[in-house]
C-alpha cells in the first residue's frame, strides 16, 4: 500500500485506542484538569463519558480557546482570527464543570489547586494541561515588553494579529526576519510553515522585501520539504541561516529593531523572535518540572515522576521522540483519561502505540506533513521502526494539494473532538 493510504489507516486506528475495552466506571472521584487546550479538553470530555459519576473539573482562566493550529494562514493573511477561536459550551453541557479563573498554585500533599480568587479545589487525581510560557531574558534584550514590539506569535491570540498587521504595515522592499530556537519548543516545524506563508505573501503583496531566518540550529523537522518548496516558490524571498552559518542570535535590542549574531547586527522593520521555551508556568507551582523547564513523566499513565497523583499532557511534557503539538496533546489526553479511569478500577494500564502527525504549509493550498509512531513501553518512548515518514521529496502538485485538504480536515476532527 501507499504511504497515504498507511497513514489514513494508522490515524483512523488510532481515534478507538483510548475507548477500546472500556466500559463506565460507577466512582464518585475528583479530577481537576488545569489547562483547556487539545489535551485538557479532550481529557476532560472522555473522563465524563468513561465516569459519568465523577466529578470532572476543568480550570481554564479563558471562556474561549484559540487554537495555534492554521494561526500561521491567519499571520499570512489567510485565514480569519475567529476561525481560531473555539467555545467550552459542549464540555459544560455534557457535564464537565467549568472554572473560569486562573490556576496558580498546587499543594500535592493537601491534594488541592489554587485559584487566583483564593479557592482551593482538592483532587483524587490531577491533570496538568499548561502549555507552554516563554523564557524571558533567556535571549538577551528579549522580555513581555520587547514582545510587545518584536512579537513572537507564539501562543495564538493577540500576538498572532500584531504580526499579520506589522506585515500588512511593512513597506514594499523592508526587511522581515525571522529567529528560531533550539529544541525543544512548541511545534517543531512551526516556523519554518510560518516563514513559508510569510515568504509567500512578501512574494504576492510586498515582492521587494525578503525574509531572513536565522536558525539557532542545523537541520529541522521535514527540512528536505521545505527546502525544496523554498528553492521553487521563494527563491528571491526567503533566506535561511543556520548555527554554523552565523544564525544563532545572541541578542536584540527591540527598540533599535536589531538583533544581533555572533558577527552581525541586523536591523529590520519586522522581526519576529521565537523566544526559549518552558511549562508553563503551573508546572514549577506543582513541582513537576525538572532543571530543564519541562515535565518528566511515566510514559504509561503520563503521571509526573516527581508528584504522585500527578499526571501532566501536552506541550509541557518530556515525551521525546513524541514532539510537543496538538495531535500529540489529543492523544496524550486520551490515553491519560482512559490510564486514570483503569487506576481508579485497579486496574493496570498496558503499553500501547501512539502516532504524531503534523501537517505544514509551504503555500496557501499546498502543505507536506511527517508521522511519527512510538512505543511506551520499557517505561520509555521510542520510535516504532519502520513506521512513519515523510511527505515524498519532488511530489505533483496534486499530492501537496491533497496533503492541504487533509491537513483541514484533521484540524476540523481534532477541534470537534476537544471542543464539540
Amino acid at each position: 500500500m501507499s504511504w497515504q493510504i498507511n497513514r489514513r489507516a494508522l490515524l483512523s486506528t488510532l481515534g478507538l485506542v483510548p475507548l477500546m475495552g472500556l466500559t463506565p466506571v460507577r466512582t464518585q472521584a475528583q479530577v481537576v484538569i488545569v489547562g483547556g487546550g487539545f489535551g485538557g479538553a479532550i481529557a476532560a470530555r472522555q473522563l465524563k463519558r468513561l465516569m459519568p459519576e465523577a466529578e470532572i473539573i476543568l480550570v481554564e482562566p479563558n471562556r474561549t480557546y484559540t487554537a495555534c493550529p492554521f494561526s500561521n494562514l491567519v499571520v499570512a493573511g489567510r485565514r480569519d482570527m475567529t476561525a481560531q477561536t473555539f467555545s467550552y459550551e459542549t464540555l459544560d453541557k455534557e457535564g464537565v464543570m467549568l472554572v473560569h479563573e486562573r490556576a496558580v498554585d498546587v499543594n500535592p500533599d493537601a491534594q488541592t489547586v489554587m485559584l487566583s480568587d483564593g479557592i482551593a479545589i482538592p483532587y483524587d487525581r490531577l491533570i496538568l494541561s499548561p502549555g507552554v510560557d516563554m523564557r524571558w531574558g533567556a535571549l538577551e534584550g528579549y522580555d513581555q515588553a520587547a514582545a510587545e514590539r518584536l512579537p513572537h506569535a507564539w501562543k495564538a491570540g493577540a500576538q498572532t494579529v500584531l504580526l499579520r498587521d506589522q506585515l500588512n504595515a511593512l513597506e514594499d522592499g523592508e526587511l522581515v526576519v525571522m529567529t528560531v530556537p533550539p529544541a525543544p519548543y512548541r511545534c517543531p516545524p512551526g516556523p519554518y510553515e510560518r516563514a513559508s506563508l510569510i515568504a509567500h505573501y512578501l512574494k504576492t503583496q510586498k515582492p521587494r522585501s525578503k525574509l531572513l531566518i536565522l536558525d539557532g540550529k542545523d537541520s529541522f523537522s521535514k527540512m528536505p520539504l521545505f527546502q525544496e518548496a523554498w528553492a521553487e516558490h521563494y527563491p528571491d524571498h526567503l533566506e535561511w541561516r543556520s548555527a554554523s552559518n552565523d544564525g544563532r542570535v545572541s541578542r536584540v535590542d527591540a527598540p533599535a529593531m536589531t538583533v544581533s549574531t555572533d558577527f552581525e547586527d541586523i536591523q529590520a522593520a519586522v522581526i519576529n523572535v521565537i523566544p526559549p521555551q518552558k511549562a508553563g508556568a503551573i508546572a514549577d507551582a506543582a513541582g513537576v518540572s525538572d532543571a530543564t523547564g519541562w515535565c518528566p513523566i511515566d510514559p504509561l499513565t503520563f503521571e509526573s515522576r516527581l508528584q504522585p497523583n500527578i499526571h501532566v499532557i501536552g506541550d509541557a511534557t518530556i515525551a521525546a521522540p513524541m514532539p510537543k503539538s496538538a495531535f500529540s496533546a489529543n492523544l496524550q489526553g486520551k490515553l491519560c483519561a482512559m490510564a486514570i479511569v483503569q487506576m481508579l478500577a485497579d486496574q493496570t494500564p498496558e503499553p500501547t502505540v501512539l502516532a504524531n502527525t503534523c501537517y505544514s504549509y509551504t503555500t496557501p493550498e499546498e502543505a507536506v506533513s511527517i508521522v511519527g509512531v512510538y512505543s511506551n513501553r520499557n517505561d520509555q518512548f521510542s520510535n516504532v521502526d519502520g513506521a512513519g515518514g515523510l511527505s515524498p521529496l519532488a511530489a505533483p502538485l496534486s499530492v501537496r494539494q491533497a496533503e492541504a485538504r487533509q491537513a483541514e480536515s484533521w484540524f476540523k476532527a481534532v477541534t470537534a473532538e476537544a471542543f464539540g
